[in-house]
């Protein structure tokens, strides 16, 4: 049981605050309520852009990273579709260091044409290295395109073109920081050797004069249900054929969702789960395969892929795919089978939660999923998944009218 305090101050940033006394240090986490899927379809990338612009100078501090070190500090930060989180981790008795540092850039950036262009840059070319010039690194955009018509996850957190963040003024990258990263869109948690008292005065001191900002309405457009199988072939320099298959599902909400992350579990969590155990050791139909999701927030994607053996066809690689899945839909799993995942899921979450960083990333995240208690009782809904959830879950997602294919074929 995580125990946290929360309050909230008068421009709407809510702060956390989880003891620890244990440990020397402290985590300071900002999480801004924007990602890829917030974007403009016509200016892609800007939640990852930021990711590297708030470390390019504040409107007070030129570089960032330099005082955090000398307090003996490190941090980093992440973009996805749904949210920017930004982290440090600190010696307790320099913890101002971070609320100093993480409310200057809330404040403003810098602006700077240099900071912009240095960026600019940096993720152009980390555009080209991933997703243009790497084996496989356009699976995911095609993927995307073919699964999404509506839905902004059609682009991946990169941007779904280069030429967006090329083509991003400084106007459009002050619109988008003065939207989106103000202190009503964000969520402060503070944990490790910290006293409550001490974080409400400097969260006051420190984010307090912060302006908020315009309330933001999500008002996205919902992906409406698809009723036919999509295919897409790829050529493409690259060694071994795979395969790549998708199915829509339901989103962190969705009453499914906990059943749905145990499926990919029995598919795909590692060398004793189904799809390995069946199709590399027994069949070597493939060479690698793997079954996960990305636990969006919004309605998301199930995938199953994998590189085929050299020799093996598509056609075969598929129907032994579907013949697993097929077995999942049909069989009620045995009891044992699904408390060994459970088991492993709850281990994971033990894991996970025994950082004070993680514990900070955790708290964020599920308060901006809207209530941080939740995380306290994830693992109770794993707990209640029974084998028929399972299987009444295989039945809704492992439908052929919902699938996605993408047939990644290698030129040599």
């Amino acid at each position: 049981m995580i125990q946290f305090e929360k309050f909230e101050l008068d421009n709407g940033l809510k702060v956390l605050v989880h003891q620890d006394t244990s440990t020397p240090m402290a985590v300071v986490n900002v999480l801004y309520n924007v990602g890829a899927k917030d974007e403009d379809p016509a200016k892609t990338g800007f939640a990852h852009l930021f990711e590297h612009l708030m470390f390019g100078g504040s409107v007070n501090i030129p570089v960032y990273d330099e005082p955090l070190q000398r307090a003996g500090g490190e941090n980093n930060a992440y973009t996805t579709n749904d949210l920017t989180n930004y982290y440090c981790q600190i010696p307790a008795e320099n913890i101002e260091t971070a609320f100093w540092l993480e409310s200057d850039r809330m404040l403003s950036l810098a602006f700077s044409k240099k900071s912009l262009e240095v960026q600019r840059k940096v993720v152009c070319e980390e555009f080209k290295e991933h997703y243009i010039n790497k084996p496989y690194g356009d699976a995911w955009h095609k993927m995307r395109s073919l699964a999404y018509t509506q839905h902004p996850y059609r682009w991946m957190t990169i941007g779904a073109s280069l030429q967006h963040v090329e083509d991003a003024t400084m106007e459009d990258v002050k619109d988008f920081f003065f939207q989106f990263y103000r202190p009503n869109n964000a969520i402060l948690v503070v944990t490790g050797n910290v006293q409550t008292e001490q974080v409400k005065q400097l969260a006051q001191k420190w984010f307090g004069p912060i302006e908020a900002g315009k309330p933001y309405v999500r008002n996205l457009p919902k992906e409406p249900v698809q009723e036919k199988s999509r295919t897409m072939d790829v050529r493409a320099d690259v060694p071994l054929d795979m395969l790549m298959m998708t199915w829509h599902m339901g989103g962190r909400f969705d009453e499914g969702y906990h059943a749905t992350d145990l499926i990919t579990e029995v598919l795909g969590g590692g060398t004793s789960a189904r799809l390995y155990e069946q199709l590399i050791k027994v069949k070597q139909i493939f060479s690698s395969i793997d079954c996960y999701h990305f636990g969006t927030v919004d309605p998301g994607l199930l995938v199953i892929e994998g590189k085929l053996v050299k020799g093996i066809s598509m056609a075969v690689a598929e129907k032994a795919v579907l013949e697993e899945i097929e077995k999942i839909k049909n069989e009620i799993l045995d009891a044992k089978e699904v408390q060994k995942v459970i088991n492993k899921t709850e281990s994971v979450i033990c894991f996970e939660d025994m950082s004070i960083m993680n514990r900070a990333h955790s708290l964020a995240y599920y308060e901006l999923l809207g209530d941080a208690d939740l995380m306290n009782k994830e693992l109770s809904m794993y707990q209640k998944v029974t084998p028929s959830m399972i299987q009444h879950t295989a039945q809704e997602i492992f439908q052929d009218s919902n699938r996605n294919t993408l047939y990644y074929y290698s030129k040599s």
